[in-house]
Parts: C-alpha cells; sequence; structure tokens
C-alpha cells in the first residue's frame, strides 16, 4: 500500500470514529486517513490518563512520533451523574469484556442498565463528553477542543445507529441517541462539536505553515 500524503491523520483504530471524523471534516475541506491507510505496524498506547483530555493528548503525540505526520486524536465517554461521573474514562472497558467491539459495547451498555436499574427518571442525567487534541511530531500538541452531548440514560436501548452508549442516552425530544441520522448526529453530537472546532484552528494553523498536513 503506497503511503497516502497531503492528509490529516486520525489516530484511532475504531472505524466507526474514522468515518464519523472524517464525515464531519470534508465540508470544511480537511482530508483525512485512518491508520489503515499508512505502511506500518502502529501499536496502541496505553490510556492511563485520569482526564479525557490527558489519552487524547497522549495518542495523538504518539501516533505523531511514530508515523512523523500531523495527528488527531479523541478520547470520548460517557459521564453519569449518579454513578459519580462513571464509566468516564473507563467507557470503552466499563464491563472488563475482551473482544470485537460489538460484544464489548452490549457488555458495557448491560452494565449500565444494571447500575441505573434504581435510579430514579430524575436522577438519570449524563453526558458524552470528547476530547480532541492534534499534535505535530516536532512541535508537540497544537490544538486541544472539547464537546459535550447531554440527556438522561433511558431504560432501554434504542436505535441502531452510532456505536458505544449511543442506544441508552435519550435526548430532550424522547429520541434515543442511535436513531439520530448520521447528519443530525454530526451536527448535535459531542465529537462534532470538539472537531469543527478543531477544524476552525486548524484552518488558522494551515493558513500560516502548508506544510503541517505535509
Amino acid at each position: 500500500m503506497a503511503e497516502a500524503t497531503g492528509k490529516l491523520l486520525i489516530a484511532t483504530g475504531n472505524p466507526k470514529k474514522i468515518e464519523e471524523i472524517r464525515a464531519i471534516l470534508a465540508p470544511l475541506g480537511i482530508d483525512a486517513i485512518g491508520l489503515d491507510q499508512l505502511d506500518g505496524d502502529f501499536p496502541e498506547p496505553v490510556e492511563d490518563g485520569e482526564t479525557f483530555e490527558a489519552n487524547a493528548a497522549k495518542k495523538a503525540l504518539h501516533y505523531a512520533k511514530l508515523t512523523g505526520r500531523t495527528c488527531v486524536a479523541d478520547d470520548s465517554g460517557l459521564e453519569v451523574d449518579a454513578l459519580g461521573g462513571r464509566p468516564g474514562v473507563f467507557s470503552a472497558r466499563y464491563a472488563g469484556v475482551d473482544g470485537p467491539r460489538e460484544a464489548r459495547d452490549e457488555a458495557n451498555n448491560a452494565k449500565l442498565l444494571e447500575e441505573m436499574g434504581s435510579v430514579p427518571d430524575y436522577e438519570r442525567s449524563a453526558r458524552f463528553v470528547c476530547a480532541i487534541a492534534v499534535a505535530h511530531p516536532q512541535a508537540g500538541i497544537l490544538i486541544r477542543t472539547r464537546g459535550t452531548f447531554g440527556g438522561t440514560i433511558a431504560h432501554e436501548a434504542r436505535g441502531t445507529n452510532g456505536f458505544g452508549y449511543d442506544p441508552l442516552l435519550r435526548l430532550d425530544d424522547g429520541r434515543h441517541s442511535a436513531a439520530l441520522s448520521p447528519e443530525e448526529k454530526h451536527a448535535l453530537s459531542h465529537r462534532g462539536q470538539a472537531v469543527r472546532a478543531m477544524a476552525s484552528r486548524l484552518e488558522q494553523l494551515v493558513a500560516s505553515n502548508e506544510r503541517l498536513l505535509a
């Protein structure tokens, strides 16, 4: 596979995240590729940060140095008020289940529903959080942004779009996050907010230094 050039690298192995981020960036005129479009083996860093911001920065710097490219990385998850902010940075591995992403998502959702079983409706507030970092292999962290997308934890999963905890987050209009169309989700979601803020700042940086995405 020939190495792609002139594009922002999305530093994640999650194909659904790559699809979401690329779709949000495309109308803004920023081309992006995933790690799977580069030659080489890129081991994942240990995500041991205590905040979404710390993990996003660690991933962005890790892959920027490995690939020699400007990289964008995100760390995202669900904060549930009744659980003291859990699962938080442990959202992806909340149930402690290994295996395919779909199996992990199902186990995580099942655990959350079990833990929230006796929590009344008025105490089920929650939000998705997305922290994004853009790193350059020599200059380090260039950009940090954050987005949130709030609602309540439903009593059952609904919807087939999205991934992770999307089927459980109930919005103010009664729909679940997983019932939104891709276009609606990009416009409203935590990741959409963080990516658009990042893209605006990246455009300014590229205007002054075109080699950032070389």
